[in-house]
């Protein structure tokens, strides 16, 4: 939570910035630059829905558009897939979207191997790529773990989470009232645990006092035994 706090006031300081840029300009251009090229911003889909950028479609620089659409959703490999479509990054922003391909690679698994971060961040050895993790990503605060050279991994404890894509939020409801109904059903299995295990305490307490009511009965009967043998011996020997 903590990144997502230092990041709101600048998510605020440049949706309103580009709420008063009118005009398919150049200022509109630059904000996008300034954005993507940011060391502490790393979501977009706020700036990317102010209406304002809306005028640069169908002008020489819509690729801008594209270009921050693909900071709020998209990885270095997207990048490099569709780079002749999409302006030339500055090295701000190629960190940038270096980092935010490790979450994205995050929000998939706890475990990432060096092997495919290395061809993911197209980095050129280990010892650059753990420069890369603990300097542009640890340091920055937007995952936590632990480097594990001997399995030759990244140990991921904590990854920020990225913009929502398109059908990304059903999914995640979808996925929550799925475990929702998983947790009812566990939770009706674990009650009637418990009253089975009621009901067996009860008849384990019932048998035990009817255990102790016998033994009650069988005590009375030596000892009224008992006392006749004693009488009876009386008897003879008078």
């Amino acid at each position: 939570m903590e990144i997502e706090q230092k990041q709101a006031p600048l998510i605020e300081q440049f949706v309103k910035q580009a709420s008063t840029l009118n005009g398919p300009g150049p200022a509109l251009v630059k904000l996008i630059v300034e954005a993507t090229s940011h060391p502490s911003l790393f979501a977009f889909s706020e700036i990317l829905s102010v209406p304002n950028l809306l005028q640069l479609q169908g002008t020489e620089s819509s690729v801008y558009i594209d270009l921050l659409r693909l900071f709020a959703h998209g990885t270095w490999t997207d990048y490099k897939s569709n780079a002749a479509h999409l302006p030339q990054l500055v090295p701000d922003q190629a960190v940038k979207l270096k980092q935010l391909s490790v979450l994205t690679l995050a929000e998939m698994n706890k475990v990432l191997s060096y092997d495919q971060l290395l061809k993911e961040l197209e980095v050129a050895n280990v010892r650059e790529l753990e420069d890369f993790l603990i300097n542009e990503c640890m340091y920055v605060g937007i995952v936590k773990g632990k480097l594990n050279q001997l399995r030759r991994c990244f140990e991921v404890q904590f990854a920020a989470g990225r913009d929502l894509r398109h059908g990304q939020l059903e999914n995640m409801m979808q996925s929550l009232t799925n475990w929702l109904d998983t947790s009812d059903n566990v939770l009706s299995v674990i009650q009637d645990k418990i009253k089975w295990a009621e009901t067996m305490c009860e008849e384990d307490k019932k048998h035990k006092m009817e255990v102790k009511s016998h033994l009650q009965d069988v005590k009375k009967s030596v000892h009224s035994k008992s006392w006749r043998c004693v009488l009876s011996y009386d008897h003879d020997v008078m």
